[in-house]
């Protein structure tokens, strides 16, 4: 499909998608571990275990659903059928998630969330997997991806700002209105899974938006040309994922790339809680998210006219610099605590559109190689282990948190409970947001620095998949 066929709906159904992957991406990272900690009690050791172990579920399961979306999309033309069933499943597994009851022992409550994440990060994954597919199925041109990934950065921003900045806001409302912290952590967990659900299930018919641009074909399945369905048996599809790795050097150097960010990202939101809470003494975590997304929706197109003028990985390296030196000014919270953390958080909020848009309008540029150089059919293979490593790292990066605030001494409540955490626990928490995400991030950019696809690589790749093969008969 090319750029000159992309419809406004087509875009629009796509970016929908965002307000879920947004809030689902977001609230985990943002809730789950303070809500373990500071709610039912858990030791952040025990929560950050149980919190990694759901995200090592997700390396596993995100390349078997790849595979099985290639597979999907060989015989029947589409993904749609796994999108739909993780629309459906994820709202009921993430309301379980915070459906823990009041007094459950600790180590129960850990295993109950633990189980029921685990079950919606897999319906998560059966939605996020083949929805980062489509966009090197949706258009060819290097720039008209720009151009389609920065809608669907613009909703996820204001999706992230809608969901963090809201969620905590519905849980605070409830517990101050008579209710208390586990029921507002059911009601939040209601509302986004409601939303969730509508705005999957909009995006779920993108795919047969595009086919509307396409020549019509015979009723029926549509399958893909030149491609075979792949075969999926039990070990099959790690050795795609690793083949898909080890055999695209642009993709393994981008994947990498990201990672490394996404770890430092999942730090970082892990943090914002704890920083207003325990660092800023603030009520809530809405000022924080404003500071960090609202910039960042305001500069999100400039990232697409920066790409277009220098390149994606030059635009993506200069974002990457500069979220790097925001989070690292931050360590003087440590010795001035106040306000002026609004500042480096929202030239944060600008980079972090970069981070978000950039790399994965390249990653259909990947896949486009991978497909002139060793065949097509791997793009699910490709987004599977992308959101494989997407997850990783940022459960990881929460993961961190967590031992960092063992180590550091940090003391975890129940549901109304209040404490006083000793100076070394809030060093660690300001550590943990500042100069371990800022070292991770300065890391990041050894591996982008190995990325070799550029503009004029992209265009020759559409014009060679153009062009009529050899003794066709000119028009």
């Amino acid at each position: 499909m090319g750029a000159s066929a992309l419809r406004r709906g087509t875009v629009i159904r796509y970016a929908v998608g965002s307000v879920g992957t947004g809030g689902f991406g977001t609230l985990p990272g943002l809730v789950l571990l303070i809500y373990m900690t500071n709610t039912l009690g858990v030791n952040p050791a025990f929560a950050g275990a149980a919190f990694t172990i759901s995200k090592i579920w997700d390396v596993i399961i995100d390349p078997w659903i790849g595979a099985r979306s290639d597979r999907s999309l060989a015989r029947t033309g589409g993904r749609r059928r796994f999108m739909v069933i993780g629309a459906i499943l994820l709202p009921v597994f993430f309301v379980l998630t915070f459906a823990v009851p009041p007094g459950l022992p600790p180590l129960a409550s850990a295993a109950w969330v633990l189980v029921a994440f685990l079950l919606a990060a897999t319906a998560f994954s059966l939605f996020q997997v083949p929805y980062i597919a489509l966009p090197a199925e949706l258009v060819d041109s290097y720039d008209a991806r720009t151009r389609l990934l920065s809608a669907r950065v613009i909703v996820l921003t204001l999706a992230i700002l809608a969901f963090g900045g809201g969620a905590p806001e519905i849980v605070l409302l409830v517990a101050n209105n008579g209710g208390t912290e586990y029921l507002g952590y059911l009601v939040m967990a209601a509302v986004a899974g409601v939303i969730f659900l509508v705005a999957f299930l909009i995006a779920s018919t993108v795919e047969r938006s595009a086919r509307a641009d396409r020549t019509p074909r015979a009723p029926g399945t549509e399958p893909v040309e030149g491609l075979e369905a792949p075969k999926t048996g039990p070990l099959m599809h790690f050795r795609r994922g690793w083949s898909a790795v080890r055999d695209s050097q642009p993709y393994r150097a981008l994947l990498f790339t990201f990672i490394m960010q996404a770890l430092a990202i999942g730090l970082m939101l892990a943090g914002v809680a704890y920083i207003a809470f325990d660092v800023l003494h603030l009520q809530g975590t809405l000022l924080l998210f404003l500071s960090l997304i609202a910039p960042a929706i305001l500069v999100t197109p400039l990232w697409s006219v920066i790409s277009r003028r220098i390149g994606k990985e030059r635009a993506f390296r200069i974002a990457s610099v500069l979220f790097a030196l925001a989070a690292l000014s931050m360590v003087l919270l440590v010795w001035f605590p106040g306000e002026w953390i609004f500042a480096p958080v929202a030239l944060a909020g600008a980079a972090y559109a970069g981070l978000q848009s950039l790399p994965l309008a390249m990653l259909p540029d990947t896949v486009a190689h991978d497909a002139e150089t060793h065949g097509p059919g791997r793009a699910g293979t490709f987004s599977g282990v992308w959101t494989a490593g997407e997850t990783a790292g940022l459960a990881f990066g929460g993961t961190i948190l967590s031992i960092v605030l063992s180590v550091t001494g940090f003391i975890p409540t129940v549901a109304e409970q209040t404490v006083t955490q000793p100076e070394s626990a809030i060093i660690g928490i300001i550590l943990g947001f500042s100069v371990i995400p800022a070292l991770l991030m300065f890391a990041s950019l050894i591996s982008l620095a190995r990325y070799p696809l550029r503009k004029a690589d992209i265009d020759r790749l559409v014009r060679h998949a153009a062009a009529p093969p050899p003794g066709a008969p000119v028009a």
